[in-house]
């Protein structure tokens, strides 16, 4: 059986829990994962702490297909992925396959942007609920994390832990989600 890929979007003014919790998670789950940002230069989050994401989007764009794409928030974090072009295209590409989209905090903003699962069950950071909710496009909700069919959605910070198991679970089962959150001390 082949390992589990995860492409996680480093962006700037992205809280800097929601892109390193998923990230150690999913490799605690034996997951390959790629960390990809703009560019190669370091990201600065949204409390100043530079990361080094391992790849440019556009060159991970190269190796999918992804089993998922993680993108977090951020209080502005929002903004860069809704600009970027190359995020909607590869967020497109996973809808359109049926895989696997998780987006936490003020993600699915950018998520509503570029046009992606519509009509689905989703929640968000509460501050910016009235911006996801504009349009009419999904169906909101007040859960810490939500699932509907290929699409998870998160509020945010203290749900980031629960956030990434729920991708683990979605994608190996219930038993890999518990086993990584019990080497991790984390109640699951």
């Amino acid at each position: 059986m082949s390992r589990k890929t995860a492409l996680v979007l480093l962006y700037p003014l992205n809280e800097e829990n929601e892109i390193v919790i998923p990230v150690q998670v999913l490799r605690k789950a034996e997951y390959d994962v790629t960390l990809a940002g703009p560019t190669n230069a370091p990201v600065s989050g949204s409390r100043n702490m530079k990361i080094v994401p391992e790849t440019t989007l556009k060159e991970a764009m190269q190796c999918g297909p992804y089993d998922v794409i993680v993108a977090g928030g951020g209080r502005d974090g929002w903004r860069a992925l809704s600009e970027d072009p190359d995020v909607g295209t590869v967020l497109r590409e996973q809808e359109k396959a049926g895989r696997l989209i998780a987006a936490i905090c003020t993600a699915p903003i950018a998520l509503k942007n570029h046009g992606i699962m519509y009509g689905r069950r989703l929640t968000s950071y509460p501050w910016v609920e009235d911006m996801v909710r504009e349009g009419d496009h999904y169906i909101y909700k007040y859960d810490d994390v939500v699932k509907d069919g290929n699409l998870i959605t998160s509020k945010g910070n203290y749900t980031t832990w629960h956030f990434a198991l729920s991708i683990v679970e979605y994608l190996s089962g219930r038993p890999a989600a518990e086993e990584a959150a019990k080497e991790m001390l984390v109640a699951y």
